[in-house]
């Protein structure tokens, strides 16, 4: 680890280009001004920060909410169970490539079969909607991490208390609000953190699809830095791009930790 780092704050402080190998003379942060100034660095901040934030919602949501669900009994509980976590286990790039060709193309995917069934016109997603299906894609990635993780914690909801609650005339409703989603509050925030500093570097599936574009429309940071390493072939302000980008996942890293950190301490 030590190693890349350095070569990395080493290839940021020079400037590096391998269109023009022999100019390699030391520019100091100038790599550093001209990635925080770059018209894509705007772009890629906004779009992660649209990426994390709608997944996290509706991972969290829809974990609940499925988590509650499966864990009232019922035949098949447990194949349900697997079938709900299995697309966690699924690569990415293997993933974005069947909602591209399978579910969302436009002609032939299943989603238009659906819009003509209906007598409505298909939606081209990845021209019209590119960061909405990308978000869509992820967060059917992550929303099985959630339900993992909720639902092994509804197992340790003592039932007593339910049954005390439906014996004072508590519906469904006031029982999920008053004593399900307060037991679930710790599980949540788990969720929340180790979701964030993963999707901070969601790659695969932007690359998969629509390669950052239209424009800079699904470019995030992570996909900034490829780009500027390996299409623009200027190593030393992605290497500056990078070591920004390590910097905010630290950042937010520390937040996520220290509010999950006095979560668990108020409630012990």
């Amino acid at each position: 680890m030590i190693v890349p780092l350095a070569m990395t704050i080493y290839f940021s402080l020079i400037r590096y280009n391998l269109l023009y190998p022999g100019d390699n003379e030391f520019v100091g942060l100038e790599n550093y001004y001209f990635f925080l100034t770059d018209e894509g660095f705007v772009h890629g901040a906004l779009n992660t920060l649209w990426l994390v934030g709608a997944t996290l919602l509706i991972s969290v949501v829809a974990g609940v909410l499925i988590a509650v669900l499966v864990d009232t009994p019922f035949w098949g509980r447990g194949i349900v169970r697997v079938m709900l976590i299995s697309p966690f286990f699924i690569m990415p790039t293997v993933s974005a490539l069947v909602w591209k060709n399978l579910l969302l193309h436009p002609v032939s995917g299943v989603f238009a079969a659906v819009w003509n069934f209906f007598g409505a016109t298909p939606v081209d997603w990845f021209a019209e909607y590119p960061l909405q299906a990308i978000i869509l894609i992820v967060s059917w990635q992550w929303v099985p991490f959630a339900v993992l993780l909720l639902m092994t914690a509804m197992q340790s909801l003592d039932q007593e208390q339910k049954e005390a609650a439906r014996l004072d005339g508590a519906g469904p409703i006031a029982i999920f609000w008053h004593i399900t989603l307060p037991h679930l509050t710790r599980p949540i925030a788990v969720v929340v953190m180790i979701e964030t500093i993963f999707l901070l570097s969601i790659f695969a599936e932007i690359f998969t699809t629509t390669g950052g574009g239209p424009g800079y429309e699904t470019t995030n940071l992570a996909y900034l830095i490829y780009s500027q390493a390996l299409l623009q072939f200027d190593v030393g302000m992605a290497s500056a791009g990078g070591l920004v980008a390590v910097v905010i996942a630290n950042i937010a890293a520390f937040i996520l930790i220290r509010m999950i950190g006095k979560n668990l301490t108020e409630k012990a």
